[in-house]
């Protein structure tokens, strides 16, 4: 395997089979306890994505990999593009709770590639039902495409700032730091305070915290 696969080499089989509008997709926070799901998908400008990505892109890869200071740069070079189109979709937790964590994140996908009209998308994962066009799924594909890689920045950075704004209005939880995943802080914070609107019920700490409530 080469050390430096060609992150383009799924949008150039895509392009070469007449997918102009390919989005690649990503998702960020399935696993947290509280706040939102968030999907987004990009799509590139052929021309453009070939032409800059050594000058711009080069170090584009997985959100998770990167600094927060450099997701907060590409975030807004993307958003700033005229050649790049963006599509976010968002499932709060109330609809988590009713449909589940995987039918919710499969539905912010959906949304988000509908955003940006995509023909066919590049999904980061394993493949679903429920996109509004055909898709190839691609195990850890925010690393190996660069669309991929695009969606997962977008995601994540617009995700982290919903937490930050939830932060301020409940304070005591930590949000900013955690983002809403079960660290030792949320965790004491739930058992001190319960949870808040923002805090998916279905899931297990969160539940059995209710349920203790009950008792």
């Amino acid at each position: 395997m080469s050390e430096h696969p060609d992150v383009l080499l799924y949008e150039k089989e895509a392009w070469a089979s007449g997918f102009l509008r390919l989005a690649g997709i990503d998702e960020a926070g399935r696993g947290p306890l509280a706040g939102p799901v968030v999907a987004a998908a990009v799509i590139f400008e052929p021309g453009y994505i070939e032409r800059e990505l050594a000058i711009v892109y080069g170090r584009l890869t997985d959100s998770k990999a990167m600094s927060e200071k450099k997701r907060d740069e590409y975030f807004d070079i993307l958003q700033g593009a005229a050649a790049v189109q963006v599509g976010v979709g968002v499932v709060e937790p109330e609809e988590i709770d009713d449909i589940n964590i995987l039918k919710a994140t499969h539905k912010a996908m959906g949304i988000a590639a509908a955003q940006v009209g995509a023909d066919f998308a590049l999904v980061d994962g394993l493949p679903f039902k429920g996109l509004p066009c055909g898709h190839k799924a691609i195990v850890k594909g925010d690393a190996l495409s660069i669309s991929i890689s695009a969606a997962s920045i977008i995601a994540k950075v617009t995700r982290d700032r919903m937490m930050v704004a939830l932060d301020a209005r409940y304070p005591e939880y930590g949000f900013a730091a955690h983002k809403g995943y079960g660290t030792k802080q949320h965790l004491e914070a739930l058992r001190r305070y319960g949870a808040t609107p923002a805090h998916r019920r279905s899931f297990r700490p969160v539940a059995e915290l209710n349920q203790l409530d009950l008792l």
